[in-house]
């Protein structure tokens, strides 16, 4: 058990898991991996060999990109912003970009850099399994508003730039009644690129079910070929054939892993009785953050039984109220049914490869976890323990 070689907390990846959603979307054209759901290189290189492409929001992520073997044509650097260094390295390397404020078309032009153009628009309504996570309409900063999207292109033309792609997100974790409504605020964008354009980019949010016995909504094929359909129409209206790329992140990876922590006492609290575990918000945070619900299973330590099911609450050991595991969204704390269960009992909180490791945090001077990667029956660390050395490298104490 990975465990007792890298002790807990820990998480353990399973590729496989990564690799049969990638099958699943082998109809696209391109998939451009959202590295932000889980960024580890080792990951990164594994899904680079598998001919996907891959998405950089930060000049860390470029760097991440490139050290994992992805080649500058490979990756496209997305955001609302350009600071010093991600501009940098996207002239340095030649990036393609998607822009997603009109400010960075003049600052990639007085920057000297001629690069491909993907513009990120904003349809005007976005949704998501989270308001947090809505990347549409009027309150969010995402893109550029689809009303300046026609004087964008043409300025961007004057100074010499290929608008190669038009590119959509709404947010993340969305149906398909709502993401079907991008096709036709994607095809009413399209005569304004015209010419230039070779791939449409349908954006990510393709849902997954974290709650056992809750079936994946999202039909992939009905969602291909509803795209298709419009690529064609597309195709039509620009005079020539274009992709059709997809850009999944939470997709790809949030099955693939779990968190295995160690539980570290069991009291009862008046009526409720609360497991606590050497894991808190500062290694998963999306419950404390989005009230997201994970799936949660003991392994005893000693007993090959499980105990029988109670009401608990499940807690980390940080000193912050948030820090539980067992909420809602708002911060209403709410008990599971679980097993009942013994100090030093393992308990395993799955789902959690998207937005886990990814966000996890130095707070209360917490270390970060080990990353574990299972693969051909054997577990390999793909990222060491942080110990407290590395916690303090960059801090400067003047006596």
């Amino acid at each position: 058990m990975a465990v007792e070689q890298f002790s807990s907390p820990l998480w353990v990846y399973d590729f496989g898991v990564i690799e049969k959603r990638i099958l699943e979307l082998r109809s696209f054209d391109v998939i451009r991996y959202a590295q932000k759901a889980s960024p580890n290189i080792n990951l990164l290189s594994k899904m680079g060999g598998l001919g996907l492409e891959v998405d950089a929001v930060s000049a860390g992520e470029i760097v991440r990109a490139l050290r994992a073997g992805f080649s500058p044509s490979r990756i496209k650097y997305t955001a609302d912003v350009f600071d010093k260094d991600a501009l940098a390295l996207v002239k340095e390397h030649s990036i393609p970009v998607n822009i997603g404020s009109p400010d960075m078309l003049w600052q990639l032009h007085e920057a000297g850099v001629k690069v491909p153009l993907t513009i990120r628009i904003n349809p005007g309504f976005g949704h998501g399994h989270s308001q947090k996570v809505n990347t549409g309409g009027e309150l969010s900063k995402h893109g550029v508003w689809h009303g300046e999207l026609d004087a964008l292109v043409k300025k961007a033309m004057q100074l010499g730039f290929s608008v190669d792609c038009l590119h959509m997100h709404i947010g993340s974790g969305s149906d398909f009644e709502h993401l079907s409504q991008v096709v036709s605020a994607m095809e009413s964008m399209v005569p304004v690129a015209c010419k230039s354009l070779k791939t449409i980019s349908v954006g990510g949010g393709l849902p997954v079910s974290y709650k056992r016995g809750e079936q994946n909504n999202m039909d992939l094929e009905k969602y291909y070929n509803m795209w298709d359909s419009s690529r064609k129409r597309i195709s039509n209206i620009v005079g020539h054939a274009v992709q059709l790329e997809v850009e999944p992140g939470r997709y790809l990876v949030a099955e693939s892993c779990v968190l295995a922590t160690e539980i570290l006492a069991v009291k009862k609290m008046g009526n409720n009785l609360f497991y606590l575990v050497n894991a808190g918000f500062t290694d998963l945070v999306r419950p404390a953050f989005y009230g997201a619900y994970h799936h949660i299973s003991i392994i005893p330590k000693k007993s090959k039984e499980l105990g029988e099911l109670v009401d608990v609450i499940v807690a980390g050991p940080l000193c912050e109220s948030c820090d539980v595991f067992t909420q809602e969204e708002g911060g209403v704390v709410v008990s599971r049914k679980l097993p009942l269960a013994k100090v030093g009992d393992l308990l395993v909180i799955h789902d959690a490869g998207a937005y886990g490791s990814a966000m996890s945090s130095n707070y209360n001077s917490r270390l970060l976890a080990p990353e574990i990667l299972w693969e051909k029956g054997e577990f390999t660390q793909i990222r060491k323990r942080q110990t407290f050395e590395h916690m303090l490298n960059n801090e400067v104490c003047n006596e």
